[in-house]
């Protein structure tokens, strides 16, 4: 089995990403692959690179307050590319009241301020399946 693969994004306009980057490298430094798209993504740049990428999972990190636009948007693109087996993970500052509508939305999971980096790693080991 090959290593558990992620695309990470920012999308929209939220120019804050040190704390993707640090989710970044606890994911490499557990023995996952990830490719970090960096600031400004649009969903449709998100999935098409995690289809290119053959990734088990996406990671998005939002701080604008757009968060159910944009994961809308994405699990939207994912089903129109077959592709809602990828993985759809976020954090950020996502409001609790609206976790239970990202999970009818498919969101696999939510880490919200104060989340460490060992329970992402821990989530994302036991939840997104690993490479061919």
């Amino acid at each position: 089995m090959g290593a558990i693969r992620i695309v990470l994004a920012k999308p929209g306009l939220d120019g804050h990403d040190r704390g993707i980057k640090v989710v970044a490298r606890a994911l490499r430094d557990a023995g996952m692959e990830v490719v970090y798209t960096g600031l400004h993504q649009t969903p449709e740049q998100i999935v098409q690179t995690a289809i290119q990428e053959d990734a088990g999972a996406i990671g998005l990190s939002i701080l604008s307050g757009a968060h159910m636009t944009l994961f809308a948007r994405l699990m939207e693109l994912l089903k129109e590319q077959d592709a809602e087996d990828i993985v759809v993970f976020g954090g950020g500052i996502i409001p609790e009241a609206d976790i239970p509508e990202l999970t009818r939305m498919g969101v696999a999971g939510i880490f919200t301020p104060g989340a460490t980096t060992e329970q992402i790693v821990d989530w994302v080991r036991s939840t997104v399946p690993t490479g061919i």
